[in-house]
């Protein structure tokens, strides 16, 4: 039905596990029924997809982490090292008395500085009361080593109570396009599952939103986001994209609100992701480039395909209506 959105795994139907638009090593193999092809859902329940050109930002916020102390430690090493090298601390003097005992070099001035600033203390070095900016480098660097311990520690427990925010790892793609899929037209756009926990009873819906009338699709396909779907909505009587032709679809104000909706794995908890496409972002005869492809174990999902598209046969000239009207008088002769 027009009205609801179809759920269309990019380079396989998960109905039939054949492969109808083909996808595989990148050579165009297609495989059949009768062939032997790898699992894409394992015996233990787990997907056998590994994902691919994906950033990993959780690997540089341990390197921001590091980056932080490393360099406070560096900064505040190198206040006291010239505070030593101002007094005159650094030549050895035996009856003077330095702002900082025991440091008599860089190194020496670094160790008390993550002396400092983690309360270790082992007891050879010490301000004393000769340098008052000594003192007071002291007590500044106690201030910030707690002010980026408090930022550590809350960055590490969010992280731990909520890793990230669930909808960030949603994708939708930038466009969507319009191409004929089984015979029919039909506007498609892409979704795409970031992380490798997934949503359970995921479903879509799309809204379209113009400055006279609204009309809804309610999603009632329950989708399995492992790799990236294509959704699918036929563009037919019931449709209200059904009056446009590609002129229109250039001219035309309205807007597409697209919802995707589901329970995450780990919590059960339901989460929702939005995005919507303009009329200009619509880009009529186009199809989407597969991004699933069979290793020969397991499946890769190439993330840098996500948006890719390529153009495909339509009649961009005439709409839904026009193409119905040609096809039935050409029956008719």
């Amino acid at each position: 039905k027009s009205d609801s959105l179809l759920a269309v795994t990019d380079g396989m139907k998960l109905s039939t596990m054949a492969v109808a638009n083909g996808f595989g090593n990148g050579k165009g193999k297609v495989h059949t029924r009768q062939q032997c092809r790898s699992r894409f859902v394992k015996k233990d329940g787990h997907c056998n997809v590994q994902f691919i050109n994906v950033g990993e930002k959780g690997q540089w916020m341990l390197v921001i982490f590091c980056l932080t102390f490393i360099l406070s430690w560096l900064f505040f090493g190198c206040v006291f090292w010239l505070i030593a090298l101002l007094h005159g601390d650094l030549e050895n003097q035996e009856n003077s008395k330095p702002c900082v005992s025991q440091v008599s070099s860089f190194t020496a001035a670094f160790l008390f500085s993550i002396e400092t600033q983690t309360t270790i203390g082992y007891g050879f070095r010490c301000v004393t009361d000769e340098c008052p900016i000594a003192v007071f480098m002291v007590v500044f660097q106690s201030i910030v080593g707690c002010i980026i311990d408090a930022f550590i520690i809350g960055a590490v427990m969010a992280k731990m109570a909520k890793p990230k925010k669930r909808n960030e790892t949603l994708v939708f793609s930038h466009n969507a396009v319009v191409a004929m899929r089984d015979g029919k037209l039909c506007l498609m756009w892409r979704v795409g599952n970031l992380r490798k926990s997934h949503l359970v009873e995921a479903h879509v819906r799309a809204q379209l939103l113009k400055s006279r009338i609204t009309s809804e699709g309610d999603g009632i396909d329950r989708i399995f986001l492992v790799s990236p779907i294509t959704i699918v909505h036929e563009i037919d009587e019931d449709s209200p994209l059904y009056d446009l032709s590609k002129q229109d679809m250039d001219n035309a104000d309205f807007e597409i609100v697209v919802i995707l909706e589901g329970m995450v794995e780990a919590t059960a908890m339901t989460t929702q992701c939005r995005s919507s496409y303009l009329a200009n972002e619509i880009l009529w005869g186009h199809r989407y480039e597969p991004v699933l492809f069979e290793e020969k174990n397991y499946y890769k999902v190439d993330y840098s395909r996500f948006t890719k598209r390529t153009k495909c046969p339509t009649h961009p000239s005439e709409g839904r209506q026009e193409m119905n009207s040609k096809h039935k008088a050409t029956k008719h002769v």
